[in-house]
């Protein structure tokens, strides 16, 4: 049975809540059922019950604590960089927006720096991963929730204000990037065949595209696609599908698009507050589970309107990106640096024995090489031995050969009308004849021709010129009168 200290370590990791005295009064509020408290957690209403109430509070001092980064900072949404310089920030239905140093607000349709924080269910990737296990199901699911939401996570504020190690984890899952995919083929389908010019939007769920965004230094340019809207069609034809609309957007933000009828598109229609279609968004990444809105739009746009849009935003949030690039390049070098620095204190503290350890390995090395040369001078002594042994061997094989050969054909025939007369010509010019019974096979010329011991190999076949014709091994058991030699033939000595 899991006791009550696990169900309050289950519910930190799954839920992200960081207060224990918070997520006790939430699994009190629920009678410790644990799989009903963090349902009531991802998906409840606000003001449906107690531990509602709870989270709302919650929700209240992060949005207090984000308003004191922004009142007391220069750092806006985690990228480290001075912008417009805000001095406090008015809050309005859950708005965050910018005072500017002039005490006027900044609003639509300019950028609003709207803080958004993602619901649980978004930034888990799937409601049913966290409401379809209990006990040590939804241990195992917490742990799977291992990838953190640090990464998406940028510098705070001068106040020391840093990611908790304990924030909610991420988990990039299957079904997200699923509903993505199905959503630039479907978006394809309907609109692509028509129009050579298309949006990238990215092949995987929300939070990736956000942490895509982040690496790239990219503002995210978000598009929630209404497919029962009557405007839908035509703002996609004429405005996404636009070819200066898409040069822009390519070049300057990283796309991600999502159908409200899927779960992620449905659950970031209702953290951007979409009030109308077709909606359009830029938003970059925010620490703790937040993102930034810059800005929206809602309802149909020409395409005059969406780039002069477009190109509002990203001018005014350039300077932010620009120095976030530099930043980290300086990070990057100052982390090379400090690595080069550790590399050249290792060199000369390894210095010493670096030599000493050459001078060992010098050493071995000689004596390898000398025992290895002796080796090697007696296995060419062995082998040089072996070879003349085995070469002599070889020839006095071939002596006693041509001997039993020579033994074996008997007395040269005295000339006669069954007496055939044979010339052989070797290869080496030589010539050599002999007169052969005209019944004798052209095995017994081969045995002749091996007894004189002119080649020293047995491949070779027996040849007449004119016309020409192989007598070779297969016709050795012919005789010399059935291969038309008799009484007479000229032979010469074919190398195979």
């Amino acid at each position: 049975m899991v006791d009550v200290a696990d169900k309050l370590g289950y519910f930190q990791a799954i839920t992200g809540l960081e207060d224990p005295d918070l997520c006790t009064e939430i699994l009190q509020a629920h009678n410790w059922d644990l799989e009903l408290a963090i349902s009531s957690f991802t998906s409840s209403d606000p003001h449906d019950d107690a531990s509602s109430s709870a989270v709302d509070g919650n929700n209240n001092r992060d949005r207090d604590d984000h308003s004191a980064v922004f009142a007391d900072s220069t750092t806006p949404v985690g990228f480290g960089e001075d912008y417009h310089q805000p001095r406090r920030i008015v809050e309005d239905d859950d708005r965050e927006l910018v005072m500017r140093d002039d005490g006027n607000v900044r609003g639509p349709p300019g950028v609003a720096w709207r803080i958004i924080t993602l619901p649980i269910s978004i930034v888990s990737g799937s409601l049913g991963l966290v409401s379809g296990a209990i006990g040590l199901g939804i241990w195992a699911a917490g742990g799977v929730l291992s990838y953190s939401l640090g990464m998406l996570g940028f510098r705070s504020g001068p106040r020391g204000s840093s990611e908790s190690s304990s924030s909610a984890r991420l988990v990039s899952v299957s079904s997200a990037a699923g509903e993505a995919m199905e959503f630039v083929a479907l978006f394809d389908r309907d609109f692509g065949s028509n129009n050579s010019f298309k949006i990238d939007f990215v092949l995987e769920g929300f939070m990736d595209a956000l942490q895509r965004s982040r690496n790239s230094f990219k503002l995210l340019f978000v598009y929630l696609h209404s497919p029962d809207h009557p405007d839908t069609p035509v703002f996609c034809e004429r405005t996404l599908c636009n070819e200066a609309v898409v040069a822009f957007v390519n070049e300057n933000f990283v796309s991600w698009g999502g159908s409200i009828r899927s779960s992620e598109g449905f659950k970031m229609s209702n953290s951007l507050k979409a009030s109308r279609f077709p909606f359009c968004a830029v938003v970059m990444p925010a620490a703790n589970q937040r993102i930034a809105l810059l800005q929206q739009v809602e309802g149909p746009k020409s395409t005059e309107e969406m780039l002069t849009i477009l190109q509002r935003v990203v001018e005014e949030s350039s300077p932010v990106l620009v120095t976030a690039r530099v930043e980290a390049e300086e990070r990057r070098t100052n982390m090379r640096l400090r690595e080069e620095q550790d590399a050249a204190y290792r060199a000369a503290l390894e210095a010493d024995q670096a030599r000493e350890r050459q001078r060992q390995e010098e050493e071995e090395r000689l004596e390898r090489e000398a025992a290895e040369a002796e080796m090697k001078r007696k296995e060419e002594e062995e082998a040089r031995e072996r070879a003349e042994r085995e070469a002599a061997e070889r020839e006095a094989a071939r002596v006693r050969m041509r001997q039993e050969k020579a033994l074996a054909l008997g007395d040269e025939p005295e000339k006669g009308p069954d007496v055939t007369q044979v010339l052989v010509r070797f290869p080496n010019g030589e010539r050599k004849g002999r007169r052969f019974e005209s019944e004798t096979k052209i095995q017994t010329l081969y045995d002749y021709i091996d007894s004189l011991g002119v080649l020293e190999t047995e491949e070779y076949s027996l040849v007449t010129n004119f016309p020409r014709t192989v007598y070779g091994r297969d016709k050795e058991l012919m005789s010399l009168k059935e291969a038309g030699l008799h009484p007479q033939a000229s032979l010469f000595i074919e190398m195979n």
